[in-house]
């Protein structure tokens, strides 16, 4: 992962409800959520989530689906391991950490 694509992510996740977003996401895993359920879920507007939601494909860190008439975002595993990856590659100058600690990237996603 480059440096700017790594300044850019973490530019959308300096933003509290992209957070949010980011999150839920997160937690709904490879099925995803739609634009609707997160709204609620999150109780934000849906033209605001949508904005959010925008910003944070923009920075590579959500993908989008169509799935007949509904959208369906999820959370880019691949590319926040990436992202993890970058931010600790020298964690603990190179030793093997401590279980639990930063080096830990998402397996189960």
């Amino acid at each position: 992962m480059e440096e700017t694509e790594v300044v850019r992510a973490l530019a959308a996740l300096a933003q509290p409800v992209r957070l949010q977003v980011f999150r839920a996401l997160v937690v709904a895993g490879r099925r995803g959520m739609v634009p609707g359920t997160m709204a609620e879920g999150l109780g934000i507007s849906p033209s605001s989530l949508s904005f959010h939601l925008k910003e944070l494909a923009n920075a590579g860190l959500v993908k989008v689906e169509r799935a007949s008439r509904n959208l369906i975002y999820r959370a880019d595993f691949d590319r926040m391991n990436s992202l993890l990856l970058y931010l600790t590659v020298n964690c603990c100058q190179g030793e093997e950490c401590a279980p639990g600690t930063a080096n830990a990237i998402c397996t189960q996603c």
